[in-house]
């Protein structure tokens, strides 16, 4: 699978938020700037740390309409005790299927243990990537920050 880039549909990807319903990416975003972001497990310090400054940008990223998603392969529980630890509100999903994962996007896998790799992506309102960050490692990833800033830039020079 060739990476995802500026300009690509991002694939249909069905995920399953801790306590909730099956929902489809890219469709549930549709008609709002996202951010969606496959990280290593809850066992990674940088994955929490990256996941705690989404959090803590929260309020920026509502008022700009971004909607923020983020997917590992940890099971339920292990996702639920990382949302409670970090007080996470944005969707988290589990049980990720990395293969799947890997053929739809691209993101790079870890055989053993078996994990995602790092892999954010910024997509436009009608789900087209504007940007996409792929890690083989541990470091190297979307931020908060950098995602506010895009989407700002963006939104200043789209004509009215």
């Amino acid at each position: 699978m060739p990476l995802l880039g500026p300009g690509d549909h991002f694939p249909p990807i069905t995920i399953t938020p801790v306590d909730g319903e099956a929902i489809v990416l890219p469709h549930a975003l549709a008609g709002h700037f996202s951010a969606i972001l496959f990280n290593r497990g809850s066992w990674c310090p940088y994955c929490s740390a990256q996941l705690r400054a989404f959090q803590r940008q929260a309020e920026t990223l509502d008022a700009l309409g971004v909607k923020v998603v983020a997917l590992s392969v940890d099971d339920e529980p292990t996702t639920r005790e990382l949302i409670a630890t970090h007080g996470l509100t944005f969707a988290v999903g589990h049980s990720a299927d990395a293969a799947a994962i890997h053929e739809a996007t691209g993101a790079f896998v870890n055989a053993d243990p078996l994990h995602l790799q790092a892999t954010g992506f910024v997509l436009d309102p009608s789900g087209d990537v504007i940007m996409s960050v792929y890690s083989s490692g541990a470091i190297g990833r979307l931020v908060p920050e950098d995602v506010a800033g895009l989407i700002t830039y963006v939104r200043s020079v789209q004509p009215a």
